[in-house]
């Protein structure tokens, strides 16, 4: 009964309190103060109100320092023509990628000379030994054929305390949110078995249930509207067919939230597949969170 009284008597305040002058101008201050402190720590420009995801990724890296930005296609961040030292590593060409995303209603004049054409090797080799200070990579984990590869790569050509920089696609906010995120099991047995393509499950899967909202395949929390498949049936049969023939797809093999990514990352640090540390964590943005790892 006494608990009771109480709370009946806190709500009597908080009501008395909302009566008084200047209660509601007190509370529109804090709160502009607190969206003010948020702004700051994810990047969002305080007078524009936008988010910036290149700030955010770009802050606090020098333009001297050695980087690598790994698979930027046409919308490179760290850009050579911006005085950045960087050298670009992808799966194609320049002149390859122009002919690729000539029809895609893209400004391929963005798309600079690729220092590195990747074909499957490492990167340690494939970069003849060099060594980074920082690597970028924005929506380039989720594609790779082997996660736990991949960040041993990174780490093999950073520097001594280098940095890579993840931009992640989160799967509640793109295609990916009808599928279940990615199990720590399934990371560790594809480094382990060490195939060279995606697995016709992961394949299928992809297939199967990758999806729109209103039309898009990436959206925020305001995106109202059904949520619709993109493939036919039809279409699913025939991308399992071309895996098994060796062809290589280019999916999202792998599938994350905030929490999800995190939680893989700690596990398969404590198991020391990787020696990297996660040194920042931007929660989810738009569609995509951010992950700052160190060596």
């Amino acid at each position: 009964m006494k608990r009771r009284l109480e709370s009946l008597e806190d709500r009597t305040t908080f009501q008395e309190s909302k009566d008084r002058p200047g209660f509601w101008r007190l509370l529109e201050r804090s709160i502009r103060k607190r969206r003010k402190r948020l702004f700051a720590l994810i990047g969002i420009d305080k007078n524009k109100k936008r988010f910036n995801r290149v700030e955010i990724l770009l802050e606090g890296l020098s333009k001297n320092q050695r980087g690598l930005e790994i698979g930027p296609s046409f919308s490179p961040l760290a850009a050579k023509k911006d005085g950045f030292n960087v050298k670009i590593l992808d799966h194609a060409t320049a002149e390859e990628l122009a002919a690729k995303y000539k029809t895609h209603g893209v400004d391929i004049s963005k798309i600079e000379t690729v220092d590195f054409v990747w074909k499957g090797e490492r990167f340690e080799k494939l970069v003849n030994g060099e060594k980074f200070d920082w690597i970028l990579a924005s929506h380039v984990i989720e594609h790779t054929t082997d996660l736990i590869g991949f960040l041993r790569d990174c780490e093999a050509i950073l520097q001594k305390n280098g940095e890579l920089r993840l931009a992640i696609p989160d799967k509640n906010f793109c295609f990916d949110h009808d599928r279940e995120c990615t199990s720590l099991g399934r990371v560790i047995d594809i480094f382990e078995i060490g195939p060279r393509i995606q697995t016709v499950g992961s394949v299928a899967e992809y297939y199967l249930q990758v999806c729109k909202k209103n039309g898009k395949i990436a959206w925020d929390k305001r995106t109202q509207g059904v949520i619709t498949k993109v493939h036919s049936l039809e279409e699913v049969k025939n991308a399992i067919l071309e895996t098994k023939k060796g062809k290589y797809l280019d999916i999202h093999n792998w599938v994350f939230e905030p929490h999800s990514f995190t939680k893989i990352f700690e596990n398969i640090s404590l198991l020391n597949y990787t020696s990297l540390k996660i040194t920042k964590l931007i929660p989810t943005v738009g569609h995509e969170f951010f992950v700052f790892l160190k060596k």
